[in-house]
Formats: C-alpha cells, structure tokens, sequence
C-alpha cells in the first residue's frame, strides 16, 4: 500500500475523524461569541473583535489536523501544509481556472449586473485599477469581512483541515458531500442573532435559515470538489470570495427584466459551460501531484480516478 500508512478504516478512524471536524467547526463558530455585545453583527465593533477570534481558530487549526494524524497513526509522505493546499506547484493555474469556471456558471447574474450598472466598461476597468477605491474598500469592515476574512478562514477550516481527516475514511466523493454539512451547520449560528434581535418572525427566519444551509451545504461541495481536484487552497477562497460579492442569483429579477431574454438566455449558456468544463477546468494533471492522494491507496478506485 502506497500514500496513507497505519490506523485503519474502521469506525475508529471514522469516529476520530468526525469528532476533530465537529470540534474544529464548534471552535470556529463559538469563537465568534466569545466577545459579548449588544451591538449587531454588522457593526464595526463586532466585526473587528471577530476578526481576533476567528484568526486565532484559524492559526491554530493544522493543529487539529496534525492531532488528528497523531491519534488515527495516519502517516503520509505529504508536509501538512502541502494537504491544506498550501503548495507552489500549479499554483497560478489554480488561482485562475477555477475562478474562472466559477464565473460561467455565474454568467447570467454578471450579465444582469452589467445591463443594470451605470458605468460602462472603461469606467469600470478605472475603478478596478484605482488604488483610492482599494484603500476604501480595506477600510471597510464589511468588505474585509466578506471578501477576505470570512473566505480564507473558512475555507482554510473547513476545506483544508476537514477535508484530509475525512479523505481516509469516506473516500474523496463521500468527502466531498460529508464536509459542507459541517459548514452548513456552522451557518446556523445566524439564527441566534435574527431571534435576538428579532430581525423577522421565527417562521421567516426558519426558512431562511434551511434556505441558508441548503445553499451554504451546496456551495461548500463544490468549493470542496475544487480543493480536492486541484490541491489548492487558493481556488476555493477567490471562488468563495467571488461568491460573497456576486450573491445568491436574482432569478426573479431575471423573469422581470426588461431583456430577461438575454439574461435567462446567458444564465442557462452558463450552466451548459459550467457542467461541460467542470472536469476539464478542474483536471488534477493540470495542477501537478495531488497530495491528499498520499492518503489514498494506489489499489483504490478513488486513487485511480482523482489521482492517476
């Protein structure tokens, strides 16, 4: 057997496994009431004292994962920085690709929102390249929030640390569905602050909230399908943070549109394009040796197909 050595596949791994990733999820979520307030999530103050927290969780994860290694006897030839995707090799190619398959799926809504913006195209390229509207954006903490800190540090938990526990035990595929549940359920913590400040009534924060997980549950196998195939962190985060900013589609916007034509015309050419490059765009020899394959044994299916 080549790539993963010692421990086993049984339930005692399985059980390890679980445990370190509820452990890790609970760590990181309860990290963010450790600071009491009254003020709501979106105040600065809050936002701020967060940060501290959820960076702490976030540096002292690999530790989870190399506890891990040390009570299921796992060993692997991979450094644990390399199996959280922290690698040199095809790194560019990483960065680019998978934002970029994220993009087509997401090409009606960008559609939409270029018909719906009032800069033209050169206005925009001048905003992007605009250092002044960076410095603004790095000030607010909203944006920091959304478009940088939450994506790396949840990813980095949630993806990197989670997915090579449980790799050993499920399989890649099963992986791939078994994690976001820990980050679906890691999103639930929302409801606790619309109850408490009675942002809506209970049915309607209810609904969002299984709305939330189901869309949080999808969007994280995906993000985990792209670390797994690439064995990169860094695709996961820019798509994370692509995600954030773009949101969830308006799809009814779409149906009332004044050219709703075209836009549900380029939403549904972009789904074609995302499922006939999903493979393609994401094809492990594009981005050099996968090191959660060193978790895998070369006889396995799972090995053959991610890996070989």
């Amino acid at each position: 057997m080549s790539g993963a050595h010692g421990g086993d596949s049984g339930p005692g791994l399985c059980g390890v496994s679980v445990f370190c990733c509820l452990t890790l999820a609970c760590s990181y979520v309860g990290s963010l009431y450790v600071w009491k307030s009254e003020l709501p999530r979106d105040h600065p103050a809050v936002i701020k004292k967060r940060f501290t927290s959820v960076l702490i969780v976030s540096l002292l994860s690999p530790l989870f994962l190399s506890l891990w290694k040390e009570m299921t006897g796992v060993k692997t030839d991979a450094p644990l920085l390399s199996l959280m995707g922290f690698r040199i090799e095809g790194m560019i190619t990483a960065a680019i690709l998978p934002l970029l398959l994220t993009m087509v799926l997401f090409l009606g809504p960008l559609v939409q929102l270029s018909l719906d913006c009032p800069w033209d195209f050169l206005d925009g390229l001048k905003v992007g390249f605009d250092p002044r509207f960076w410095m603004l954006c790095g000030t607010d903490m909203r944006w920091l929030r959304n478009q940088v800190i939450a994506p790396l540090t949840e990813e980095l938990v949630f993806r990197a640390c989670m997915l090579p526990m449980l790799v050993p035990c499920t399989g890649p595929g099963p992986a791939i569905f078994t994690c976001p549940l820990f980050f679906g359920i890691a999103h639930f913590h929302h409801v606790i602050e619309q109850l408490r400040f009675r942002q809506a009534t209970v049915l309607s924060i209810f609904l969002s909230a299984v709305f939330q997980f189901s869309y949080t549950a999808v969007f994280g196998a995906y993000t985990a399908f792209i670390f797994m195939r690439t064995g990169h962190l860094i695709g996961p985060v820019l798509c994370h943070s692509f995600c954030n900013y773009i949101g969830f589609p308006a799809i009814f916007g779409a149906l009332e549109h004044p050219q709703r034509f075209t836009i549900i015309l380029f939403y549904f050419l972009g789904v074609v394009l995302f499922i006939l490059l999903l493979y393609p765009m994401t094809e492990p020899t594009l981005y050099g040796d996968i090191p959660i394959c060193k978790l895998l044994d070369v006889q396995s299916t799972e090995y053959r197909s991610l890996c070989s």
